[in-house]
């Protein structure tokens, strides 16, 4: 049973230490903070970082780029190899925690390659979020979606709450963005907030990645059907990591701006803990497997094995 794993379990490794290495370098070579003011080809001002290892990107992007890299490095990094031993034991539990996980990284460092200045860490981002789209697609493949179902308690599998959150935080961000978009078709580079880009890469992503995926998981876990048991903890688990990252780097931007934006940090903490609470109650509603159980050392209570 355990052999099935080991090319899994390699792969996550990897890039579980690939994303270490990467998000320390983020955080240990941002530079000085010196930083040059430039104008765009579309006529907006704004100031870039002229040292560190993110320079020639925007002031504000390097100070929101560290704040996710704190959160890669000692929450997301540390949770996906703390999955390993389960997965290995053949944890449902553990491998759709490792989904959500390898969710974030294929977005965060998607995010990282085409919106950030080209830099020395370019291939590493190009090795991250290709190595985890693969990791990705190798965990789904080997679970059983028709009988998902029957692997999770029901009656405690929070499907209604999941579903509404889901469909509000699609909603939501289709109403934050689609003023920055507006602006942007108005000519109005500042309240679009381009940060020296082409485009709004950030934006493009979201609309076209994260909210089509967030209804879908809302419309399949509220109807039941078997894809919805798959996507709900998945996105739960993101959702945790990504609104916790997006708190993050209000923060860090806030240290170099010298004022947090007070509401979206307070839209993003809530999401934070609200998703936070539905990944615990999605991952507990998995049926404990009586064969993995008894593989765990006596007297250990194993959180992953399901």
């Amino acid at each position: 049973m355990k052999n099935q794993y080991w090319g899994i379990v390699a792969l996550c490794v990897a890039i579980a230490i690939l994303a270490g290495v990467t998000a320390a370098i983020g955080v240990f070579g941002r530079g000085d903070g010196s930083t040059a003011a430039a104008v765009s080809v579309r006529g907006e001002t704004y100031r870039y970082a002229t040292t560190g290892v993110y320079k020639y990107s925007g002031e504000r992007v390097v100070a929101e780029g560290v704040g996710w890299d704190y959160v890669t490095l000692l929450l997301a990094v540390p949770a996906l190899l703390a999955t390993m031993p389960f997965i290995l034991r053949g944890s449902l539990r553990a491998r759709l925690l490792a989904l959500g996980l390898l969710g974030y990284f294929v977005y965060q460092y998607l995010m990282y390659a085409v919106f950030w200045a080209f830099c020395p860490l370019f291939v590493n981002f190009i090795l991250l979020y290709s190595a985890s789209a693969v990791a990705f697609v190798r965990i789904v493949s080997g679970i059983e979606i028709g009988g998902l179902a029957e692997r999770f308690d029901l009656a405690r599998f929070p499907r209604k709450t999941l579903a509404i959150v889901c469909a509000v935080m699609a909603l939501m961000l289709v109403a934050m963005w689609a003023q920055r978009i507006a602006a942007a078709m108005r000519g109005d580079v500042v309240t679009a907030g381009f940060e020296g880009m082409p485009t709004l890469s950030v934006q493009a992503m979201d609309l076209g990645m994260i909210v089509p995926l967030a209804l879908a998981t809302a419309a399949l876990a509220w109807a039941r059907r078997p894809w919805g048991y798959l996507l709900g903890p998945v996105f739960a688990v993101k959702g945790v990591t990504m609104a916790g990252a997006i708190c993050a780097m209000l923060v860090s931007a806030a240290f170099v701006e010298g004022s947090l934006e007070v509401g979206s940090f307070a839209i993003f903490g809530v999401a934070t803990v609200l998703f936070g609470l539905l990944a615990y109650k999605t991952l507990a509603s998995v049926k404990p497997v009586p064969a993995e159980d008894a593989a765990a050392p006596a007297g250990v209570v194993t959180p992953g094995a399901a």
